[in-house]
């Protein structure tokens, strides 16, 4: 096929094959700005498309326009906005979570478990019980959240799981904390497939990996913020007769209500749908303006539908059939990414909730064992944008993934050379090491919302990307065992043995989507011009079975 001609059959397909898009320049600017050339430049495409936006009703389908020209200074100014308009508030929401999820970790060195008459066992399957939980409500939160749009459930999330943190403060037993573990579980489900699906709507498919890590920086800063609280709010011991850990689960859960609150003010629907949310005096008076400019929603509508078509073939508020989610969870080009979302993730899990505890235990103070956290959750931050950057820059996802658990490896092989009667401070540095892992959780998320190729199936594949790594979080929670405390010697063999194998796995994934997309590239090149044109206005294959779509890897 001729250099143009092969132009013209991607331009015509639902998305560019990706092993194409892998070899342009890395230079972020030739990513921006329109051209002549898109998948909407050929008429017979562009009105098939647009017959695709008007039945899915999709909310931009009044801001297509297949020849819509911009500059790469309009589009970086736009995209600029959104990163203040969308990502900041995405970000504060996400942060709401991960401090509500994880204050439990601070909270027992505060005694919590001897307060509550609770082992580190129970603390397991309280864990457990959370996990099982979030697992349970990810694909139903997912899609409730499609049906009645994002705006709407998540303001909604965030407040109930506000007031279950709260009410966490006046739990008196075991069952207590049990019963309020899994209410918390339900409500935070979902939230984070949401976003995923909520932030392709805003950025292009190379723009997501990159957002999706400073979506996770939330992990390790709200952390350090986290243990600053802590350290500071645990002192309140004895006041009102309560104890340090309850009155940070009780402030702690009332901050998250005020996110909640604030969200229902300031989360838009989509790009052309800001004119309908709070800002300020003009809502009150009904403007038609909104956020952006016509022209800016113009531009961002076509930027994202140029990057990849299918983003406009179901609208915010529409539900996946059941026809849709069994189609995204048996497309077995899927799996190998869920498989490494099961596994990948579990080693540094255990050191991470045990690090305060495991302080404690070593004689240091409930104030040093919060604040001794911080320098681990600092590197966590610096690494997961260092080796998100690396992958993009690179153009490689599954290798600099696995570098997650090369860089772990030597930390636990390390905690199990080290004698009973060495220094605190060298197990110390040991788990602070494991807990600043290079986090790949990003790019493996941008990979699964890239290679789903559909609305409906990105929904869908999120969400179950998501419950593999819960999975994966409810075996972490349970090999640090009563009985190995406070070294856990058998537990960390135990990680050794699963970090090693996650190498592997890593490795065999590069290779399966490599192959795929040799069979599929050998399929496409075997069909003539016309066959290849015929294909792509005539086929009725869907997302990842299309020949013209590649994997990202």
């Amino acid at each position: 096929m001729a250099k143009n001609e092969e132009s013209k059959g991607i331009e015509m397909g639902a998305t560019v094959p990706f092993d194409i898009e892998d070899d342009q320049s890395s230079n972020k600017d030739t990513w921006l700005g329109s051209t002549q050339q898109h998948p909407f430049s050929a008429p017979e495409n562009a009105q098939y498309w647009q017959s695709v936006y008007e039945t899915a009703k999709y909310e931009g389908r009044h801001r297509f326009d297949p020849t819509c020209q911009w500059s790469a200074s309009e589009e970086k100014k736009l995209v600029r906005k959104l990163n203040w308009r969308i990502m900041v508030w995405v970000w504060i929401m996400f942060a709401s979570l991960d401090l509500v999820r994880r204050n439990i970790n601070r909270a027992i060195s505060d005694n919590m478990l001897d307060d509550l008459n609770m082992n580190t066992n129970d603390f397991n399957s309280g864990q457990t019980i959370y996990l099982a939980s979030f697992l349970a409500a990810e694909l139903p939160g997912g899609l409730l959240s499609k049906k009645i749009g994002p705006d709407v459930m998540t303001p909604i999330s965030i407040c109930i799981w506000g007031i279950i943190c709260a009410c966490q403060s006046v739990i008196k037993n075991r069952t207590g904390f049990f019963i309020t573990r899994a209410l918390l579980g339900f409500s935070q489900g979902g939230f984070i497939p949401e976003m995923v699906l909520y932030l392709s709507y805003f950025y292009k498919s190379n723009e997501l990996p990159i957002r999706l890590s400073i979506f996770w920086t939330a992990i390790p800063l709200t952390q350090i913020v986290g243990a600053l609280l802590a350290a500071g709010l645990l002192k309140m011991r004895g006041l009102h007769n309560w104890a340090g850990w309850q009155w940070l689960l009780l402030i702690e859960g009332l901050l998250s209500v005020v996110v909640g609150l604030v969200t229902f003010l300031v989360m838009p629907a989509s790009i052309a749908e800001t004119h309908k949310i709070f800002r300020g005096r003009a809502a009150w008076l009904h403007s038609k303006t909104g956020w952006f400019t016509e022209r800016e929603e113009k531009i961002g509508v076509n930027r994202i539908l140029r990057d990849d078509p299918s983003k406009g073939d179901m609208n915010n508020r529409q539900h996946v059939d059941l026809k849709g989610i069994w189609h995204a969870v048996t497309d077995y080009d899927l799996w190998p990414t869920y498989i490494l979302g099961i596994t990948a993730f579990i080693p540094f899990q255990p050191a991470a909730n045990y690090l305060s505890l495991t302080l404690r235990t070593l004689g240091y103070s409930v104030f040093e064992a919060n604040m001794l956290a911080i320098p681990g959750y600092f590197l966590f931050f610096v690494n997961i944008l260092v080796v998100v950057w690396m992958s993009e820059r690179y153009r490689e996802r599954l290798i600099f993934s696995s570098l997650s658990n090369w860089w772990m490896l030597p930390f636990f092989i390390g905690l199990l050379a080290i004698p009973t009667t060495a220094s605190p401070w060298v197990r110390y540095a040991l788990l602070t090491g494991i807990n600043g892992e290079p986090y790949s959780h990003a790019i493996l998320v941008g990979m699964i919302s890239r290679n789903s190729n559909s609305v409906g199936t990105r929904a869908v594949s999120a969400a179950v990307y998501n419950i593999c790594y819960q999975i994966g979080s409810i075996v972490a929670v349970n090999i640090y065992r009563n009985d190995d405390k406070p070294y856990y010697y058998r537990g960390n063999k135990i990680l050794v043995g699963i970090t090693s194998a996650n190498i592997v796995l890593f490795y065999v994934a590069k290779w399966y989507y490599v192959k795929r997309n040799q069979q599929k590239g050998k399929r496409w090149n075997a069909l003539s011009d016309f066959d290849q044109a015929n294909y792509l206005s005539t086929t009725k294959d869907t997302g990842t079975k299309r020949l013209n779509v590649r994997f990202a890897h």
